[in-house]
């Protein structure tokens, strides 16, 4: 059934009047808020049928009404009015993030913060390859007789290296003409063909050098399966304690308890979608159905993608949050290829 303009307006009234307040809306607000002269008789009549059709609840008998998540989403779908940043909010995002950070998780981590703190609801961020993470170069940096360092570079640029421990003497001159044998046959490969690879490679190598090769390779794959993990970085969840929603302290803390340990459970924007909306009962996980959830990605550069999200509840203004996170969406994506411009933020070097 199409909604008549009277009650697309009276809807659209009933969530921003919740959105502010947090409190159930009467029909004489309603009136006071109507264009024109409008009855109260005929208002809690719209609001009879707009309850009958699922758009609203009505919590107790003698309250006002609250939207129902329906009718949130018929009014994000339908109703909601863009909003655009102001000149102090975008000052603020763009501040927060253009400081000469050195590493990418940390730049992924103070985005979460200014999202958390912009819009005064959980944040999470996190960063992905889109692609299957591949390795691009091996080096091997001679220690002694018995111990050498292997260092990895991804296709991501980030350089991993660890101390491998050998269990025959070899003999360091071999270690340059090892590492050009593990640059020719197992970059640019995904871990399952370096796995077939290193069979075949048994046959061309003396037992010594076979065996470093086998401990480099091993440590490859666990660089490469690292970096397709996607490691979700949630920041402010206590500011759930300061919403009416949250009062209850079971309430909270179940949701808390969610953002700490199911966060990689979080929606995540499909991959040809740039924002993506659940809400309430919309969320499959049954932490969130409670809540609404709104997170967009950006190209972070280097096949990488990345995302940044809030965890609100239902009556969260819809529009404001939706022109911040595009906000910050876009001043990350300004920010990264600045990055793969200048180099200004290099990729972090983390050896063990």
């Amino acid at each position: 059934m199409e909604l008549t303009e009277r009650k697309r307006q009276i809807l659209k009234l009933v969530v921003e009047g919740y959105i502010r307040q947090a409190e159930p809306v009467g029909s004489k607000a309603i009136a006071a808020a109507m264009p024109g002269k409008v009855s109260s008789a005929t208002i809690r009549n719209e609001l009879a049928d707009l309850t009958d059709l699922g758009y609203l609840e009505q919590p107790h008998t003698s309250a006002g009404r609250v939207p129902s998540p329906k009718g949130y989403r018929f009014y994000v779908n339908e109703l909601m009015e863009a909003q655009r940043l102001s000149l102090a909010e975008t000052e603020r995002i763009n501040s927060a993030l253009q400081t000469k950070m050195q590493e990418l998780d940390r730049v992924i981590a103070q985005a979460g913060r200014t999202v958390s703190g912009l819009m005064q609801y959980p944040a999470y961020v996190a960063a992905a390859g889109k692609q299957t993470a591949l390795v691009r170069r091996f080096d091997l940096l001679p220690v002694d007789e018995r111990s050498c360092i292997v260092v990895v570079l991804t296709g991501e640029e980030r350089v991993k290296s660890q101390l491998l421990k050998l269990p025959l003497r070899i003999d360091q001159t071999a270690l340059p003409r090892l590492a050009n044998f593990l640059n020719e046959k197992f970059t640019g490969i995904a871990s399952d063909e370096m796995n077939l690879r290193l069979m075949d490679a048994a046959e061309e190598l003396p037992p010594p050098l076979f065996l470093l090769l086998n401990q480099a390779v091993g440590y490859a794959g666990s660089v490469l399966e690292e970096s397709a993990r996607r490691e979700i970085v949630t920041s402010g969840a206590s500011s759930l304690l300061r919403l009416p929603e949250f009062r209850d302290t079971d309430r909270a803390s179940e949701l808390m308890q969610f953002l700490t340990d199911g966060k990689d459970s979080l929606p995540v924007p499909d991959e040809s979608g740039k924002m993506k909306l659940l809400i309430g009962p919309e969320n499959v996980n049954e932490a969130l159905h409670n809540t609404s959830v709104m997170v967009a990605s950006y190209d972070i550069g280097d096949h990488m993608r990345g995302l940044v999200g809030v965890v609100g509840p239902t009556r969260m203004d819809y529009a404001a949050v939706s022109a911040r996170l595009a906000g910050v969406a876009a001043a990350m994506e300004r920010l990264f290829g600045e990055r793969s411009r200048t180099q200004e933020l290099p990729a972090k070097e983390e050896p063990k």
